[in-house]
Order: structure tokens, then C-alpha cells, then sequence
């Protein structure tokens, strides 16, 4: 009898064992791809014998020129594969690096005309360096010797503020390229205005201009952009670059006028609406495929560019338009001796 209650016990504890819980289903979780991580974009190592490129700047340059200046020489360097260091001056020991391709130099000058035939595996690009001739290994990029292109413009951005077209230029007498930049400036306001027909009679036609003698002194030139701006009521003024010194600017400046010219004297002028420059930068920028090349004895030209523009006196839908006309400008879709 006991041995039945035994094995009716098991019995029991068998059947309720099978009668337990459900098995646990194992959900399989979503298979995990392993990401594939892009590699950064090798960064070139220079070593000993990667090709290596010079600037020289003047140790006394403003700050934000040299720096614009290096990056972007740095820039241009490291886009070709080479180096890149500064210096503040050249001297033949520098040339002796038999890994250096191209030296650009700023004023002053380190003795170019000496120090060139030195290294004939070098290019160099002298950057406004001035009585040096382009030629063999020596590339110049040449002080601005365009009058017309910037005259023309001023012409233009003149009549464009101007009421009633009221601009006038102040030239030195007896120099045939300022006659010809001053005819500029007339095709410049003639390309934005036409006829330029105003609602007020004048004694005057616009624009006007005042010759200034060749020898006279220049402590004077104050009182001949006076008669262009009290006599002759001229409101925005352009001065020849070769007599736009700093103290005539800035005298001006003082006049209640508007000024545009080719150089800015520090401390800014009143009423200094823009400046038109070459721009030296673009420039370097496209001398640099033929420096890398080794092609040599270019004469480059800057292309002008606009800076110094005060949003004050010349609004951005306004500047859109003087950006445009001068790049018109320098393709050669305006011509500045027929407007």
C-alpha cells in the first residue's frame, strides 16, 4: 500500500511538471551591420624633398594684409603638393635649398635683379616691386598702370549718387593719360545715365574737371578742389591717382563732398565711398599654374577690385551694379572710350 501512494505521488509531480509553464520563445534581435567609417582624405606629409615654395613679406606690413597674403599662398602650396614657409627677407642662403620651386616677393626689394640669375631652377613673382623686367625665371606682377578702367567706374558709381550728376574730376595738366582717364570718367557716367538730362538749369555740364599744373605745390592742390566743389558745385569727386595724396584726401574729406579713389589714406576720408584697386591676391592666384609649370618671364595684371565700400553712401542693390559694370569691365564688354 505504501509503495502505491509512493508512485502516486510521483505520478502527480510528473504530470504537473509537464502541465508547468510555457516554453520561453527566444526573439531573435535585428541583426547589427557593422558601419563602415570613410576614412579622412589623406593629408599630404611633406618631407625633405617635397618641392618648396617662399613668400617674403615685409616684417612692418599690417597685419591683416600679411595675413591675407600667406593663406593665401599656404593655400595655393598645399593644393600643388608643396610647402610653404615666410620670410621677412631673401638672402642667397635661402636660394641654396635645392628642393625650392618658387619664391614670391613683396617690397621691398631683397635685391631681385641679383638674386635671380642665382637660382635658375626657381621661378619668381615680384609683386609690385617697381623698375624690374619680366624675363627667364623673374615673372612680374606689375604696379597698376591702368587709368581708363578705374576712371570709367568712378565715372559711373559717381552719377549713380550723385544728385542731378553733379561730379567732377581733378587731373594734372598737360598728361595725356589722365585726358584719357578723364574722357573715361565721362563714358562712365554717360554708360549710367545716358543724356543725363537734370530738372534744374546749370552753367555747368557735368562732369567737370580742374587741371592742376605740373609744378605746383601740392600743399596747394586743396584750393583747386575747392573751385570744383564751392564754384562749380560738384558733389562727388574723383582725383587722378597721381595727385591723391593722403593730406589732399583728407582735406577733401572735410568738404561735405563724396570721394572715390585708388588708394584709401588711413584714417579714412569723410564721405570715402569706395576705393577701385587691383586685386594683388586674385592676381597671385592666377600667376600661380605657371610659376608651378616653370613658366617664367610673365608680365601679370592685377584685375581691379572693390573695397573699402561704405554701405552708408552706396546701399548692396547699388554695389550689384558696380560689381557687375566692372566685371563688364574687365572682359571687355564695355569699352571706356565709348560708352
Amino acid at each position: 500500500m505504501r509503495v502505491k501512494h509512493i508512485l502516486f505521488a510521483i505520478l502527480i509531480v510528473v504530470i504537473l511538471s509537464a502541465c508547468g509553464g510555457a516554453a520561453t520563445e527566444i526573439v531573435a534581435g535585428p541583426t547589427v551591420v557593422p558601419t563602415h567609417t570613410p576614412l579622412p582624405p589623406p593629408t599630404m606629409i611633406p618631407t625633405l624633398s617635397t618641392p618648396l615654395a617662399l613668400l617674403v613679406v615685409p616684417a612692418d606690413m599690417d597685419k591683416t594684409s600679411s595675413d591675407l597674403y600667406q593663406k593665401t599662398v599656404y593655400d595655393l602650396a598645399q593644393a600643388s603638393g608643396f610647402r610653404f614657409q615666410v620670410r621677412n627677407a631673401l638672402t642667397p642662403t635661402d636660394l641654396a635649398d635645392p628642393t625650392l620651386k618658387i619664391v614670391i616677393v613683396l617690397p621691398p626689394d631683397p635685391g631681385l635683379a641679383s638674386l635671380v640669375p642665382t637660382a635658375p631652377g626657381v621661378q619668381f613673382l615680384a609683386v609690385n616691386i617697381p623698375d624690374l623686367t619680366a624675363g627667364g625665371n623673374l615673372s612680374v606682377l606689375a604696379g597698376d598702370s591702368q587709368v581708363e578702367l578705374p576712371a570709367f567706374l568712378a565715372g559711373y558709381v559717381a552719377a549713380m549718387i550723385s544728385d542731378e550728376y553733379h561730379i567732377g574730376m581733378v587731373i594734372p595738366q598737360g598728361n595725356a593719360d589722365a585726358q584719357r582717364a578723364f574722357l573715361a570718367y565721362k563714358n562712365g557716367m554717360t554708360y549710367y545715365c545716358g543724356l543725363c538730362r537734370t530738372f534744374y538749369i546749370s552753367p555747368f555740364g557735368y562732369p567737370q574737371y580742374i587741371e592742376i599744373p605740373a609744378d605746383e605745390n601740392p600743399d596747394l592742390y586743396g584750393g583747386y578742389a575747392n573751385i570744383l566743389i564751392n564754384d562749380r558745385k560738384v558733389y562727388t569727386l574723383y582725383i587722378y591717382p597721381s595727385l591723391a595724396n593722403p593730406d589732399l584726401l583728407s582735406y577733401i574729406g572735410t568738404q561735405g563732398v563724396m570721394l572715390i579713389g585708388t588708394s584709401m589714406p588711413v584714417p579714412r576720408p569723410g564721405g570715402w565711398v569706395m576705393t577701385i584697386r587691383p586685386d594683388t591676391v586674385k592676381a597671385i592666384e592666377t600667376a600661380w599654374p605657371g610659376l608651378v609649370s616653370g613658366q617664367g618671364g610673365l608680365n601679370v595684371q592685377s584685375p581691379l577690385g572693390l573695397a573699402d565700400v561704405d554701405p552708408d553712401l552706396l546701399s548692396a542693390g547699388k554695389l550689384r551694379l558696380v560689381q557687375e559694370t566692372l566685371d563688364a569691365l574687365l572682359a571687355g564688354r564695355i569699352l571706356t572710350s565709348n560708352p
